[in-house]
């Protein structure tokens, strides 16, 4: 069997509640999360397919995804003479089976009985919180070659932080003999796969290079339903993967470009303000591997009398007199005179306020949409559509690690501000 994207059929697991990059996740499912501005994190994943020529999706949700459904039928449309797709699988009560999703595989298993039909032989399970670039066809081709029954994508991470990812030991074949998810410090003497030639010694200078899981998984259609069918277990890393490894051939394909989860706040924040480098670890210029997102037909950016230096701005937003260094300004964003942005996401507004609105607001005391004049955002995250008044300043004034406000959070001395929120006037935060 050659490795012919269109016998394929990939799942992307939008995963649970979201809750490490809550409040970001109060009223969106995590796939759903603007990113560098104008994108969705679940473009990544989807536009990796795409440029692998996989036209047959599914993505796997279960909380807040109204606005993931939305995003997805209005932006991945394939013509109607082809038959792939890219539908969303939210999470459903059935006769059969009345709970919700309970982990990973556990959302697979759900979902058998609407891919049973589908005329594929491989199934390519991804993650909805990962930012990175991979032709898939490469591990497709990989996992036939190399006669695996399971394939798990891997990529070396340094001692510090293996504990945070499922650990894995192979052999000189890349046959994966051990693995372990997020294992205890004093368990990793049994996993060093001693692979550090292989490594960039920059980065592992002390050879100390862990193999570790990408969530990026190849089954065979066939072999996934009996897996799936024989045991009740209810997540791949924890349970379905190191239960595989005595009885099925499982096979590491290492991946040594860039790859990053941004499943947390601050993982997230990293990953997007790394954009605005003159050289980002992430290339979204790329031709050859484009990232698609809705096409939102909007004006290009105004600009007057602004400082902007190392920033990333979106179309349609307006700003006056505004000095802005090293932050993501998001679409439709609106920044008033005399404000100050630094190492910050502004991700922008969903629609423009009309005149009578804005009147309104004046009437009501309110602010306008976007970010008021004399204002002053330091290492933050406002998210769309929120309010903030002229005079505020957000920049951890009481160095809080983690805390949560009425129209605030702190995460990591990160503040984020939901998504709608208020923040009047002069407030200090």
């Amino acid at each position: 069997m050659s490795a012919n994207s269109a016998e394929v059929l990939a799942i992307v697991l939008g995963g649970g509640r979201g809750e490490r990059l809550f409040p970001l996740t109060k009223l969106r499912s995590k796939p759903a999360v603007p990113l560098a501005g104008k994108y969705r994190i679940v473009d990544i994943p989807l536009s990796n397919c795409i440029n692998s020529d996989i036209r047959k999706v599914f993505v796997l949700t279960q909380f807040n995804s109204a606005s993931l459904n939305r995003h997805i039928a209005q932006t991945y449309r394939f013509d109607k003479f082809s038959d792939g797709f890219v539908n969303i699988l939210a999470a459903e009560q059935t006769p059969e089976n009345p709970h919700w999703f309970q982990g990973t595989a556990d959302a697979v298993r759900q979902s058998i009985r609407h891919f049973a039909d589908i005329d594929v032989s491989l199934v390519l399970i991804l993650s909805g919180d990962q930012l990175y670039l991979m032709d898939y066809r490469n591990i497709l081709k990989f996992h036939l070659h190399s006669k695996a029954d399971i394939t798990v994508s891997t990529i070396p991470v340094p001692a510090g932080q293996a504990s945070g990812f499922g650990i894995m030991k192979v052999d000189e074949n890349n046959q994966i003999q051990l693995f372990r998810e997020k294992p205890a410090a004093n368990e990793l003497g049994n996993l060093d796969s001693k692979l550090a030639g292989d490594f960039d010694v920059e980065q592992f200078p002390k050879g100390n290079a862990y193999l570790a899981s990408m969530g990026i998984y190849v089954f065979s259609k066939k072999l996934l339903m009996k897996i799936l069918a024989s045991t009740s277990e209810h997540d791949f890393g924890k349970n379905i993967i190191p239960d595989s490894i005595g009885q099925y051939r499982v096979m590491s394909y290492p991946f040594f470009d860039y790859w990053t989860d941004i499943g947390t706040i601050r993982s997230f924040y990293e990953a997007n303000l790394d954009l605005t480098a003159n050289l980002p670890k992430f290339n979204f210029y790329n031709a050859s591997s484009p990232i698609y997102t809705r096409a939102r037909l909007l004006p290009g950016s105004k600009m007057d009398k602004c400082n902007l230096h190392k920033c990333l701005i979106s179309e349609g937003s307006i700003l006056s007199g505004s000095d802005i260094e090293h932050s993501i300004v998001g679409i439709r964003s609106r920044v008033g005179y005399g404000t100050t942005i630094s190492n910050s996401y502004i991700m922008g507004a969903d629609f423009y306020e009309s005149l009578d609105e804005i009147r309104e607001n004046a009437r009501h005391g309110i602010p306008n949409i976007g970010i008021g004049n004399h204002a002053t955002i330091v290492n933050a995250i406002i998210d769309k559509n929120a309010r903030i008044g002229d005079n505020v300043v957000i920049t951890n004034s009481r160095n809080l690690t983690d805390h949560d406000d009425n129209n605030f959070c702190v995460r990591d001395k990160i503040v984020v501000v939901p998504k709608g929120a208020i923040v009047p006037d002069g407030t200090v935060i």
